[in-house]
């Protein structure tokens, strides 16, 4: 590997340890054993590469959450035990990824002043989408594109409102159970009508 390559383990590692905003450059720099000057010559500014690292850690959470979905659900098994499947599994991650999960906030903020690091974000979310529509659902998006973003943005919207129950209060954040007992309260309203 090179110094830039380096630089986004380390700095990925930090994330980890000390999270967004207390990671520093020197911090990176220890952890990548490369030099304060890598920093600007490959990514610009310690901020440019900090957002690169979250970047690359929620692509490898997403990556590994992949991995888990398709070993830890059956796809024969009926929509509901696939639903809990899923969100073990999920939350399961979070602790793992529970650094890079909060400094994610941090980099929203920076999105909505960095057009590349939105666009990014906005790539992995609709990958998210129509990953759920199709993994979940088996709602192929070629065939039917709206019920998946339907379906994709409800799984998103989900996990979105989930991590933050969990990352400030993990304890009263709902399981996979919970949230299906809720689900399944819903649709029973909808069906008769409520």
């Amino acid at each position: 590997m090179g110094h830039r390559e380096d630089l986004l383990v380390g700095a990925v590692a930090c994330l980890r340890e000390k999270g967004y905003a207390r990671t520093t450059a020197r911090d990176i720099v220890a952890a990548s054993g490369t030099n304060l000057a890598s920093i600007g010559y490959h990514y610009g500014s310690v901020r440019a590469l900090l957002n690169a690292a979250v970047l690359a850690a929620i692509q490898e959470w997403g990556d590994q959450l992949a991995l888990t979905m398709t070993a830890a659900i059956d796809p024969a098994a009926p929509f509901p035990q696939r639903f809990e499947q899923y969100w073990t599994a999920v939350l399961g991650s979070f602790e793992e990824y529970r650094q890079v999960w909060a400094a994610t906030f941090d980099l929203y903020a920076v999105a909505g002043h960095v057009a590349e690091v939105r666009d990014q974000i906005a790539a992995g979310l609709q990958d998210g989408r129509l990953a759920w529509a199709r993994l979940l659902h088996g709602i192929d998006p070629e065939i039917e594109p709206a019920k998946a973003q339907a379906v994709g943005s409800l799984h998103q919207a989900l996990l979105s409102g989930i991590l933050v129950q969990w990352l400030i209060d993990p304890a009263g954040a709902p399981s996979a159970h919970d949230l299906l007992t809720g689900l399944q309260a819903i649709a029973d309203d909808m069906a008769r009508g409520r």
